[in-house]
């Protein structure tokens, strides 16, 4: 740095560099000042751009990894009713409590689509040629004539039975590789529509004669009519058998049997029947009629019930669904037959009646309703 000494009077020539003073020029005093001043300028100016650029950098990167995220697939789920949404509400309630359980939630990553055939099982169809129209990823049905429906209207969205008889009899699917796009659960429909049989001749072990009463517009039934058939020449039993198609038939069909030789009445298993079996068992019981059916049947008065706990198998619809969003094939998914089955005996409705139940029978019931 240049230095500039003062002009003092020499003393001595000696002396002079002890009494020198040593000042700054002003010139490049303010001249180094202006530099160091430019210098802290352009450093904050700098370090502003700096931050600045960052906080823009780091704005669009945010932007852009907001942008680049994978927006949640919203599922679908097309649900083929045979009947109507208050007949199936027990049924729908318990597959969408089971896929909460999983994780999907209503509205958010799920949405279901109903269509309903208000027992008019020719309208089956054209329902399912909508749900496969509207692209569902998967269509959820309740018994063979839903199923089949389904089936005839698509071979690629997969097919979950929620509940069906027996899938091999009825050509829907086999159990252990099932192939194709159909998967679920079934319940030995025909063993336990035989097993009725059995049941009855031990409640009322000197009947002679059995009427049936089934859905002509159910041609899954025919497993299930041929295996009751088969009992029942076993136990020397005459099967009849009433076939209805809706519930206005109900009232001239129970006339005719009161008429007949039939000592009691057995429901098969169908979607019409069920849901509205309430209306069988007092038609019955007004005619002094024992009968007998799925589980509901004794526990909406009928006389005896035995089957399966159908919401269970609902609730387990819930994760073949799940496994086939989440990839799987519904041709490897086996098919799952219930093994859980329930005896019940309505003593109340056995009194009414004037039958005896013997005691062999009411100790090997699930329940008994007094």
């Amino acid at each position: 740095m240049k230095q500039v000494f003062g002009e003092r009077p020499a003393r001595s020539n000696c002396r002079l560099a002890a009494d020198t003073e040593i000042r700054p020029d002003p010139e490049i005093l303010e001249a180094g000042a202006l530099r160091h001043v430019g210098a802290d300028n352009i450093h904050s100016s700098t370090r502003r751009t700096l931050l600045a650029a960052l906080g823009a950098s780091a704005l669009v990167g945010s932007l852009s990894s907001l942008a680049q995220q994978p927006t949640a697939k919203i599922y679908r789920v097309g649900f083929l009713g045979a009947l109507s949404p208050a007949a199936y509400s027990s049924y729908t309630d318990a597959l969408r409590a089971g896929l909460r359980e999983l994780g999907y939630v209503e509205g958010r990553n799920l949405v279901f689509e109903y269509r309903w055939a208000q027992q008019k099982y020719e309208r089956l169809p054209a329902l399912a040629a909508e749900l496969v129209h509207l692209n569902v990823d998967v269509i959820v049905t309740h018994a063979t004539p839903p199923t089949r429906a389904a089936m005839q209207a698509t071979s690629t969205i997969p097919i979950v039975m929620g509940t069906t008889s027996d899938p091999v009899a009825n050509k829907l699917a086999s159990l252990a590789r099932p192939g194709g796009n159909v998967t679920g659960s079934s319940f030995f429909v025909p063993e336990l529509s035989a097993k009725r049989i059995e049941l009855l001749k031990e409640i009322l072990p000197h009947t002679l004669h059995i009427g049936v009463l089934t859905n002509l517009d159910n041609a899954g039934l025919k497993a299930s009519l041929d295996a009751m058939r088969t009992t029942a020449q076993s136990l020397k039993v005459e099967l009849q058998e009433f076939g209805v198609r809706n519930p206005r038939d109900f009232e001239g069909v129970f006339a005719v049997i009161r008429k007949s030789a039939v000592e009691a009445v057995v429901v098969s298993e169908d979607p019409m029947l069920d849901a509205n079996v309430s209306a069988l068992a007092k038609l019955a019981a007004a005619r002094r009629i024992p009968l007998g059916g799925f589980r509901e049947c004794a526990e909406s008065g009928g006389l005896f019930g035995y089957g399966i706990d159908r919401l269970e198998l609902w609730r387990r619809a819930a994760v073949f669904v799940d496994k086939i969003f989440k990839g799987a094939r519904p041709g490897d998914l086996p098919v799952e037959r219930a093994t859980k089955f329930e005896f019940v005996i309505n003593a109340k409705t056995a009194k009414v009646l004037g039958v005896t139940v013997p005691s062999a029978i009411l100790v090997r019931a699930d329940k008994v309703i007094e």
